[in-house]
């Protein structure tokens, strides 16, 4: 549990992390949970790609039609994140792991 400063986040891992934060397993999924509030936004399920380049991915989002929603932002102690829409309006955010 992350605390109050990072609004109640529950870490849920699959397999061992790497010093960047990445899953070590191939295939395998780490993530988490935040508790569930009145906000629409907070009642769906919440998609993050971990990216290397989070500029060349935000690039490549819109080139293919997709729109960035608000600025990215940097998580401390995390890395830098930032959400989109893609072109069928699904909802599914970025992440570039903290180096």
């Amino acid at each position: 549990m992350l605390g109050e400063e990072m609004n109640g986040y529950v870490v849920a891992t699959t397999t061992h992390s790497d010093v960047t934060g990445r899953a070590v397993t191939p295939g395998a999924i780490n993530g988490g949970f935040y508790q569930k509030t009145e906000d629409p936004l907070t009642h769906g399920t919440s998609v993050v790609i971990g990216v290397e380049n989070i500029q060349d991915h935000i690039k490549k989002v819109t080139a293919a039609g997709g729109k960035i929603i608000g600025e990215q932002h940097e998580i401390p102690g995390v890395g830098i994140y930032v959400s989109f829409y893609d072109t069928e309006g699904n909802r599914a955010s970025m992440l570039q792991p903290k180096m």
